[in-house]
């Protein structure tokens, strides 16, 4: 004899609703209104009561107490999902073997009701436009001739997402057809035509060409542009080291003049490609939302994101006990599909609330001061204290999201690991990033810290962090090393 944990279709419906986005759960409750015609959405006014839909039947009330009864006894929680729990208590008469797989798919988007009247369809349909697409459309408005439009494409072709040039002009020569006849300075000819669309710095072919491009396009009265262009075009090399005295001496400037015609540079561009999104845009629908109130945290579902659904009574009350026709087997098999659907759906949202509950009681300090009093926090903490699986609070955590006074997070940015403090305490990873960030904003530009610098001043403060540990934390928060920060004053 032993116990295993059986996979049955309401079982797997359960886990995948668990993890799923709010956008891909609404996907997924659409899908499922439009294939069982048992589940309706609950308007607003409606009196939501979800008992028992065919009640009001008499011939049917004792089959409709047994199903009543079959479902209350295998309603388990999620948070029973790896125990076998789920074994146990659900019933094996179940006529439903439904492949939910072929049902229920999953999406990355969806659409709303279509009485929402601030939805903007071309807003939420529409696709980036790539910046190919974006040069060709200029390449369709420009006078050329055949041959030199066939350049040009080839060209753009050629650009990368950050709008440089990858091939030479002698590959992109090459490769067209000798019976063209298509000469290396023709190329270089309709280069520099391309070089003029927008996003200005297009179709450069290395660093120093890109910035002097954008340069030629500004005004010609624009102060410190021909010490601009100079630098650009001779000491590349000497700026990105961050070499400023060979500069001046260079240059023959004074240091007050180089940190003006530095910053006319830094105001330029040197990725003129990423103006142009090409990726589709990304909405975030908060699933939980926390405000507070007279010194207390509240936490509350975010009922906007989620419909309620509830059993058409109409169509539950065809239903006949002994009728064994295949009308009758259908429309039996779709009511149980949407008890377990609607069931499956509240098991979500209450695993979902117990989460966040417990998320925003441990990182109250985070509420009410912001990253640097974020406390230690690890799956098994929360698994602990709602007395789940660490496997179902990953699910719960994964691409949900927790609206906030200070913003909107994934609920699995209030976890991190700890470091230990001189007083024998912890210390959330996240809020020593929090504190990286604010010695260095608040340092000398001049003289930037440096790793081994922060984990001194980190140690101070009473927190033991190796500086390997400081360079990780800096690189995470897209912090360039301290050679790389030096400013001009």
């Amino acid at each position: 004899m032993g116990q295993q944990l059986t996979m049955t279709p309401q079982l797997q419906q359960a886990i995948r609703l668990l993890q799923l986005s709010t956008l891909d759960l609404q996907q997924e409750i659409q899908e499922a209104l439009e294939s069982n015609p048992m589940l309706e959405r609950q308007e607003d006014g409606d009196d939501f009561d979800n008992s028992d839909p065919m009640a009001d039947n008499a011939e049917n009330k004792p089959a409709a107490e047994a199903q009543d009864n079959s479902f209350q006894e295998s309603t388990a929680s999620a948070d029973n999902l790896e125990d076998g729990e789920w074994s146990e208590r659900i019933p094996n008469e179940l006529p439903v073997d439904t492949a939910w797989e072929d049902i229920y798919q999953t999406s990355a988007s969806s659409l709303p009701s279509n009485d929402d009247d601030e939805w903007d369809f071309t807003t939420r349909t529409s696709a980036g436009e790539s910046l190919q697409s974006h040069l060709l459309w200029q390449l369709n408005l420009a006078p050329m001739s055949d041959t030199d439009r066939l350049i040009a494409v080839t060209l753009i072709d050629s650009i990368n997402g950050q709008g440089y040039l990858e091939d030479t002009l002698e590959e992109i020569c090459a490769g067209f057809d000798p019976e063209l006849d298509i000469e290396l300075d023709e190329v270089e000819a309709v280069l520099h035509r391309i070089q003029q669309f927008e996003p200005a710095g297009v179709g450069a072919r290395n660093l120093g060409e890109c910035l002097l491009l954008q340069l030629r396009q500004l005004p010609v009265d624009t102060p410190w542009m021909t010490e601009a262009k100079r630098l650009v075009t001779d000491f590349i090399d000497l700026l990105g080291s961050r070499d400023y005295s060979q500069l001046m001496r260079r240059m023959k400037i004074k240091e007050d003049e180089l940190r003006q015609v530095i910053e006319l540079v830094q105001s330029l561009n040197p990725r003129p490609g990423s103006q142009i999104e090409s990726s589709e845009p990304e909405y975030v629908v908060p699933d939980v939302i926390v405000r507070k109130d007279s010194d207390r945290w509240l936490v509350e579902l975010n009922q906007e994101a989620i419909p309620r659904l509830r059993v058409n009574p109409q169509y539950a009350g065809f239903v006949r006990r002994a009728d064994t026709s295949a009308d009758n087997t259908f429309m039996r098999n779709q009511l149980q599909e949407a008890r377990w659907f609607i069931k499956s759906l509240q098991s979500r949202n209450e695993t979902l609330m117990k989460v966040a509950t417990q998320i925003v009681e441990h990182q109250r300090g985070f509420l009410d001061h912001g990253d640097e009093a974020m406390k230690p926090l690890v799956l098994h903490d929360i698994a602990e204290a709602v007395g789940m699986h660490e496997s179902t609070i990953s699910r719960v955590t994964t691409q949900k999201y927790m609206h906030t006074p200070r913003g909107i997070y994934e609920l699995k940015y209030f976890f991190s690991s700890h470091v230990s403090t001189s007083e024998g305490g912890e210390c959330s990873s996240t809020a020593i990033r929090a504190i990286i960030k604010k010695l260095v904003a608040a340092e000398n530009q001049k003289k930037p810290l440096s790793d081994s610098k922060i984990a001194g001043l980190l140690e101070a403060q009473g927190i033991q962090v190796a500086r390997r540990t400081v360079a990780k934390y800096r690189e995470s928060l897209g912090i360039a090393p301290s050679s790389e920060r030096k400013r001009l004053m």
